[in-house]
């Protein structure tokens, strides 16, 4: 019996374009969204390119799916895992879709799915082409899939920006945005509705991105333009800018 209010997720990543060191990071931070009831990769697994993932196939319950290159210097991947997914809208199986690639090529395949009333998420390095990132309703940076502790603390090996975050006139237009969206009658906004917003403005909007394991350190940070406190009933921090 499905679990009421739980999703389930279709990850499906392109091979050729991820890197196997990752896939436990990854599995970590999909299923904070729900259940993967489907998971599948796609590759040429007749060459040595995607050796690196046959020891993790069967300890993560990942089917692999066979595509060879018919065309030298052609990516028929792509074409097998945007049929597959088509497949699996059709059939209904899914709240959910994780795509793992760097490619642009499934940018169409996001709006697809996201038409047809379908959370989206992407997952891929920072080099991913902005309109892949857009056509997500969130997008997860693999350079941000480090080991963070609940205080907020970076990435291994990562420095944290000695220029206060405040600072950073792209990141701060981006904040106050959203904070517009997410702001009540009394110029204060909920932390929540504040992250949710953040992500609606920018999918691949992460807090360590920006060196900070969650969206309150982040907030703390700002600490020269705003201001957080705690609500009496119910215990939600609240954010509102400095005068």
């Amino acid at each position: 019996m499905k679990k009421i209010k739980d999703t389930t997720i279709a990850l499906l990543i392109d091979g050729d374009n991820a890197a196997p060191r990752r896939l436990p990071a990854i599995l970590e931070e999909i299923s904070k969204e729900g259940t993967i009831t489907i998971r599948r990769i796609y590759g040429d697994w007749t060459t040595t390119g995607m050796s690196g993932w046959k020891d993790l196939l069967n300890a993560n319950a990942i089917q692999p799916v066979q595509q060879f290159a018919y065309t030298k210097g052609k990516n028929s991947t792509d074409s097998a895992l945007i049929i597959d997914a088509m497949d699996i809208l059709h059939g209904d199986l899914v709240d959910a879709f994780c795509i793992v690639s760097s490619d642009s090529d499934y940018t169409r395949l996001a709006t697809r799915l996201r038409e047809a009333g379908l959370y989206v998420m992407g997952v891929g390095e920072k080099k991913t082409p902005d309109a892949f990132v857009q056509a997500c309703e969130r997008f997860i940076y693999v350079e941000n899939l480090d080991v963070h502790d609940e205080r907020g603390a970076a990435p291994a090996g990562t420095k944290r920006p000695e220029k206060p975050l405040s600072s950073n006139a792209a990141f701060m237009r981006l904040f106050r945005k959203a904070f517009s969206i997410a702001r009540g009658e009394d110029e204060e906004a909920y932390l929540s509705q504040l992250g949710n917003a953040l992500r609606r403005l920018d999918p691949g909007f992460d807090p360590r991105s920006y060196g900070h394991g969650s969206l309150s350190s982040l907030v703390a940070a700002l600490g020269d333009k705003v201001a957080t406190r705690r609500e009496e009933k119910g215990d939600a921090l609240m954010v509102r800018f400095r005068k």
